[in-house]
């Protein structure tokens, strides 16, 4: 199963650690597992070069965590609200991605979130 724990300060999303491999089939033929990939390099992407932002990740490919915390997401961070609220924005859509997600994949995803700041 992997777990997909989104980090949220003041109600502002900043990132997100996940862990563990879905176990919906194996390595190289799970769907679930290559979708969570493709979405996590996208939200990566997205913030450092449409937004132009620093994305503080790591990614463990023999335990297939990933830690992600955009500091720019938040106010205390970053001054442009604009560019502030666009990525928080595209974490907390992750998220939402994630909660869809969850009905049809159950036994294989688990997501949460936790008030924590940085």
């Amino acid at each position: 199963m992997t777990t997909v724990c989104f980090y949220k300060a003041d109600g502002f999303y900043y990132g997100f650690e996940e862990q563990g491999h879905t176990g919906f089939a194996e390595s190289g033929e799970d769907i679930l597992c290559a979708a969570l990939s493709s979405m996590t390099m996208l939200i990566i992407n997205a913030i450092e070069v449409t937004y132009d932002s620093r994305v503080d990740y790591s990614i463990d490919d023999k335990t297939t965590n990933i830690r992600l915390i955009a500091k720019s997401a938040l106010p205390k961070y970053e001054a442009d609200e604009r560019k502030q609220y666009a990525i928080s924005g595209l974490i907390q859509a992750y998220f939402y991605q994630l909660m869809d997600l969850i009905e049809d994949y159950y036994e294989y995803l688990d997501v949460r979130e936790i008030e924590k700041e940085i």
